[in-house]
């Protein structure tokens, strides 16, 4: 499972409530989409193109269980790879079908506007912009298969573990 697309960083320390704020929580779901990194970067999620990637420092993701990853897909964020994500945040981007892998270092090697290549097999990240490359912990087997499935009720939706309310499925993709 391979992933290149143009960086937008971050810096150590980003957690749910910057990423995804409580007053976007009652908007739909393209409009709370809108909203991510607000206050942090206001008009970053105008800004964002399908296929870019989240390149982000220590720490990214920490606190709370917000469904950001849901809304990062929405808004056509490819990947999200850090020096080290939260837990929690990691495996919500595994639910969301979003890829992500911590690799200490990556954020020393990519500057804004980068082109990045994410190698979740085998944990390699290059930039291609500059040529720098770092070599990461693969994502575990069973979690890109979770992620390849589109996110983990995909996956137990074509395991035939639950069955998809009409209409629901071609809503969420």
């Amino acid at each position: 499972m391979r992933v290149e697309g143009r960086a937008w960083t971050f810096d150590e320390d980003v957690n749910t409530d910057a990423i995804y704020p409580q007053s976007a929580y009652r908007l739909a779901a393209d409009e709370a989409a809108r909203s991510l990194f607000g206050s942090l970067r206001p008009g970053w999620a105008q800004a964002v193109l399908a296929g870019d990637v989240i390149v982000a420092g220590a720490n990214f993701g920490m606190g709370s269980a917000r469904p950001a990853p849901v809304l990062l897909r929405r808004l056509g964020i490819a990947a999200c790879v850090a020096d080290s994500i939260a837990t929690l945040f990691l495996r919500n981007c595994v639910n969301a079908g979003l890829p992500v892998l911590a690799a200490p270092g990556v954020r020393a090697i990519v500057a804004e506007g980068d082109r990045v290549s994410i190698d979740l097999a085998c944990g390699a990240i290059e930039n291609r912009t500059s040529g720098a490359r770092i070599e990461a912990r693969p994502l575990p087997e069973p979690l890109r298969a979770i992620i390849a499935d589109g996110g983990l009720l995909a996956a137990l939706e074509r395991k035939g573990y639950i069955m998809a309310e009409p209409g629901e499925q071609a809503a969420a993709r």
